[in-house]
């Protein structure tokens, strides 16, 4: 089982999309094990958003990121981080497939909704930025035999 970071950035939270967005990972299967509503500092966005420092946008990115509340989740399943991904879309709304959270939500090439991890290595370490330790959960849901097929002695 896989845990990764989901954001709801501003623009989501702004427009009243948490619920909506939740909704789509349950739906999916996945588990939320950590959730909380806050508002980055400059300084977490700059931790978290390093790799781009250099970049052209980051300046821009950081004050998005810092303009609002967002939700932040720690989302546990088979292969969660791809399925995660996946489910979001493409990067822009302007070019995210329908049916993606991007493409159903989204329209502009700056505002993007959703973040969500795109490694293990990546989930990892910025779990550990947004959550302290004991806020992500490890509890078993009654469902999961409906979600995960385990006949075989492993999750398919």
């Amino acid at each position: 089982m896989e845990t990764t970071l989901i954001i709801l950035k501003p623009d989501a939270v702004q427009r009243g999309l948490m619920g909506r967005i939740i909704t789509r990972f349950e739906e999916k299967g996945l588990q939320i094990v950590g959730c909380k509503l806050m508002q980055i500092s400059q300084q977490l966005a700059a931790t978290h958003y390093e790799a781009h420092q250099a970049k052209p946008f980051y300046a821009g990115l950081v004050r998005f990121m810092t303009s609002s509340p967002v939700l932040v989740m720690a989302v546990r399943g088979n292969g969660a981080i791809t399925i995660a991904r996946n489910m979001m879309g493409a990067t822009f709304g302007s070019k995210a497939n329908p049916g993606t959270i991007r493409g159903d939500f989204g329209v502009s090439n700056s505002f993007n909704l959703i973040h969500g991890s795109d490694s293990p290595e990546a989930a990892e370490r910025e779990l550990k930025l947004f959550f302290a330790p004991g806020e992500v959960l490890s509890w078993k849901r009654d469902g999961d035999g409906w979600i995960y097929d385990t006949s075989g002695g492993k999750i398919e």
